[in-house]
């Protein structure tokens, strides 16, 4: 059943600087409102984007020492994600994605 979600990043600095700034995603009415916990393995890992979903966060273990590589399919060069930071990125008409991983590694991905 679909759920409206709001996805937010926020910005903040401190000290020296001071600063804060939130952006929002268009609200989706049409959510999965789903979390899956997703098993990588050593390679290229396909993603299926569930039907609703406009957004994605990907979120590693706080721990982690896996490289992750973000790409459209299996072939492209891609964006190498960040090895404990979350990742949210807006999707759009996609139904999957790739992952490859450097070693096993488990993660959540929120989708809104």
């Amino acid at each position: 059943m679909p759920v409206t979600s709001n996805r937010k990043v926020t910005i903040t600095f401190e000290n020296d600087i001071e600063y804060s700034q939130e952006f929002s995603a268009i609200q989706n009415s049409a959510s999965p409102g789903a979390i899956d916990v997703v098993a990588l393995v050593v390679g290229a890992n396909t993603i299926t984007v569930p039907t609703g979903a406009t957004g994605a966060t990907i979120i590693p273990p706080a721990t982690n020492t896996e490289t992750m590589t973000l790409k459209g399919v299996s072939g492209d060069t891609g964006i190498a994600l960040a090895l404990t930071s979350p990742t949210s990125i807006g999707l759009a008409t996609v139904t999957s994605f790739v992952i490859t991983a450097g070693g096993t590694i488990t993660l959540k991905i929120i989708w809104s």
